[in-house]
Order: C-alpha cells, then sequence, then structure tokens
C-alpha cells in the first residue's frame, strides 16, 4: 500500500515511451545493427562499406576495390562503380524530399537501391541498412562520388551531416565514376578501434575468390612493427576451387578438388561449391549467401550435407564398399573442405549481421546440384570415389569402437559400485 505512492517507483506513463529517431537508435543499440561492440563488430563496419562496393562488382558495374587504413585509424573504402546518385530525392515525405540521395542513402535507416530488382539481381545489402549504421557509430564520415569525371563530398559527424554535397571539382585521373567512404570509428561506441591488418586480409581475400575477376586491394598507412610498409593485392580468375585449394595449402588431398555449379535462369538462384578431401581429422566448411559469409550455415548447408551424405553413401552401396556399418553424414565430412557460395535474387538473413541464410528454397536446390554433379563424378573417378568412400567407413568404424569403448568403461562403473548410486544404496 505505501510503496504506490513512495518516490522509488516512477509512473509508467506515456511518458516513460521513448522514440529513437533513425541513427540515433544505431548508437544506442548498436548490437541490433552490427552485433555488438567489440573487435567483430569494428571490422564489421569495414565489412559493411565493402559490401555495398562487392554489389556494384555482382552487377557488372565495378572491378576494382581499395581498401585503406589511414595513419589517424581511419578506413577508406572505395570502388569504380557507378558512384552513389547525388540527384535530390522525390519522396511524399517532407524531411526526405528534395534531398540528395547520397545523403538519405547515408542517413535514413532502410533507405538503399537493393529493394529494386532491376537495380541489383543479387546483393549482400538487402535491408538499407549497412552503411547508415557505420555513419551513425563513426566520429566522422566522408563520401566522396565521382561522376562525369567531377568530384562530389559530403561529411557527417556521428551520423549528421556536417557539410552538405558540394562540388569540389574536376577529378584528377581519368577515373568516370565511384565512390569512396571514409569514417572514422567512434570510441565513444567501441572501447577498441584499431583496425587489424590480418582480419581485413582474411575476409578481403575470401572476397576476391567469391567474385573471381575482381580486384581488391587492401593498404595500411600505419607504420607496422617491422616498419615495412603492409599492402594486397587480391585477384583470383579461378574463384572457388582456388579458395579450397588455398585452403588446403599445408594438407595433403585425398582428392582433387570438385566443383558443384549450377544456374537456374527461372528463379534467378545459383550455386558454386568446391569440395576436396583432405587427410585431416576435422572439418573445414565455409558457406555464402551472395559474398556474405553466414558463420552458423542455413538452409545452403543443410542442403549439401543431406546431399553429400545421401549420395556417397549410395555410391557406396552400389560398389559394395559398405561391410554392415554406415557412416554417417559426420563421418562422410571428415576431412571435407568445403566452399559453398549461393546467390539469391530475394535473400532472408537473420539478422543484419547475416549470420545464417533462411531462404526455404534453397536447401532443394543446392541438394538436387550436388547430388546429380557429385553423383556423376563418382561414377567417373571411381579411384578417388573409393578412396573418399574408405575414408568415411574408416571414421564410421573408429566412431563405432569409440563407443563401445565408452559403453564397456560406464558398464564395469556401474557394476563396481553395485549398480546404484551411493545415496539409494
Amino acid at each position: 500500500h505505501m510503496a504506490e505512492n513512495s518516490p522509488t517507483t516512477p509512473d509508467y506513463t506515456s511518458e516513460s515511451i521513448q522514440v529513437l529517431e533513425g541513427l540515433e537508435a544505431v548508437r544506442k543499440r548498436p548490437g541490433m545493427y552490427v552485433g555488438g561492440t567489440g573487435p567483430n563488430a569494428l571490422h564489421h563496419l569495414v565489412y559493411e562499406v565493402v559490401d555495398n562496393s562487392i554489389d556494384e562488382v555482382m552487377a557488372g558495374h565495378a572491378t576494382t576495390i581499395i581498401v585503406r587504413v589511414g595513419v589517424d585509424g581511419s578506413c577508406t573504402v572505395g570502388d569504380d562503380g557507378r558512384g552513389m546518385p547525388l540527384d535530390p530525392m522525390t519522396h511524399d515525405n517532407p524531411t526526405i524530399n528534395g534531398r540528395p540521395a547520397v545523403e538519405v542513402i547515408m542517413t535514413e535507416l532502410h533507405a538503399g537501391g537493393k529493394f529494386d530488382a532491376s537495380v541489383y539481381k543479387v546483393s549482400g545489402g538487402l535491408h538499407g541498412v549497412g552503411v547508415k549504421c557505420v555513419n551513425a557509430l563513426s566520429e566522422w564520415t566522408e563520401v566522396e562520388v565521382v561522376k562525369n569525371g567531377r568530384v562530389h563530398l559530403i561529411t557527417f559527424e556521428r551520423g549528421q551531416v556536417k557539410t552538405a554535397l558540394h562540388e569540389v571539382g574536376p577529378v584528377e585521373g581519368d577515373e568516370a565514376s565511384g565512390t569512396k567512404v571514409t569514417f572514422k570509428p567512434d570510441p565513444e561506441i567501441f572501447p577498441e578501434t584499431e583496425f587489424q591488418y590480418d582480419t581485413l586480409q582474411h575476409r578481403l581475400r575470401e572476397l576476391a575468390y567469391l567474385n573471381p575477376g575482381a580486384e581488391i586491394r587492401l593498404s595500411d598507412e600505419r607504420v607496422a612493427a617491422d616498419g615495412k610498409p603492409r599492402q594486397d593485392t587480391f585477384h583470383f580468375e579461378d574463384g572457388i576451387g582456388g579458395y579450397v585449394s588455398w585452403l588446403n595449402r599445408a594438407r595433403s588431398n585425398v582428392s582433387p578438388v570438385i566443383r558443384v555449379y549450377k544456374e537456374d535462369p527461372e528463379t534467378g538462384l545459383g550455386c558454386d561449391i568446391g569440395l576436396q578431401y583432405t587427410d585431416a581429422t576435422n572439418e573445414t566448411m565455409l558457406a555464402f549467401g551472395n559474398t556474405i559469409v553466414n558463420p552458423d550455415g542455413g538452409t545452403h548447408v543443410s542442403g549439401f550435407k543431406t546431399a553429400l551424405t545421401r549420395t556417397i553413401n549410395a555410391y557406396a552401396k552400389k560398389a559394395n564398399l559398405l561391410k554392415g556399418l554406415t557412416p554417417s553424414g559426420d563421418d562422410l565430412r571428415e576431412g571435407l573442405t568445403s566452399v559453398i557460395s549461393v546467390k539469391i535474387p530475394d535473400p532472408q538473413f537473420n539478422n543484419q549481421t547475416k549470420e545464417k541464410l533462411l531462404n526455404p528454397e534453397v536447401e532443394g536446390f543446392v541438394s538436387r546440384a550436388v547430388h546429380s554433379v557429385l553423383g556423376s563424378w563418382l561414377e567417373e573417378n571411381p579411384g578417388d570415389a573409393k578412396q573418399i568412400c574408405f575414408k568415411a567407413i574408416l571414421a564410421a568404424q573408429a566412431r563405432e569402437a569409440a563407443r563401445k569403448a565408452r559403453e564397456l568403461i560406464r558398464r564395469k562403473g556401474a557394476l563396481e559400485s553395485g549398480g546404484l548410486p551411493a545415496k539409494l544404496a
């Protein structure tokens, strides 16, 4: 009765309800947009901007992407794509109407070019959230857009426009168009704002394998410990197959790299998968939806796993290699390195950091592709196919032996104690 009037319990009224406007929401809850404020989230800022450049590459408008870490700890991402649109927006909402498109792209949540299939057939960006998060979580951001040989600039501070879009002058060099975004992560948000070269290097190498033909350059203006400037250029024509070989560069291989490639013009779905068996005991699997890495897998991974298990076991049975014990999926993936990349016109992910792909139609598509291609491959390469089957059978036998040994120990332990827990005895 007394608690009701006591000043310690504030009333829960309409005044308690806050409406976070736009980018304020991102600054207040970075976890929802970039997965937190730790080192992963910090590097995720770079990937969000790079993914937009990759989308230009996938749409056939860009060939080169540069990523540069500045002396001041900022990061610049540039591409030779079409350049973000600069023309004023026509919109029912008066707060958006008349503002240059680039400004809206950088500040208004869920504004972007990835909702219209005619602009980007497949893209990794799909929420219209990515680059604004980078802007909101940066101390400052500068966007330089080159169109028709002229340079245009707009700058921001913690997501707010600082200098409006203006023309800087003619472009130096022969670049006709492109976008360059430079940002400095905000120390108010990130306890650690230092970019790690190796982390960026790993992801950019990956992207270059996933987008064969594209050139990705990484450089670091900060002085390295050994005083040597760090830079890399990634450019791979052999794509996924090359990625698998690179991942297995230090292992000895049991099979060649097997490629599963399939495109369906009707649904717009495509998959490109490379797999190779090695003598390792663990499994290495990387999965991507529209070149975005999905660490938690998703429907493309389940489709791959079921087809792999079914296809190899069916072959082993037909070739009379199975002696009583059928290898499980885990047995069949022991020592397997695989890279699964799918392209989807309308991807669905579990969140903004896109850990898991959810599209149901992808599962059957990948499964059928793997089944038909791998099935034929096993038939045509009986020598390699036998090696793969024997390796899996060995894994199954080892698993079975370990299970029996555990049972034995359990039984022995149970008998010695009289079979009852001390309390009951």
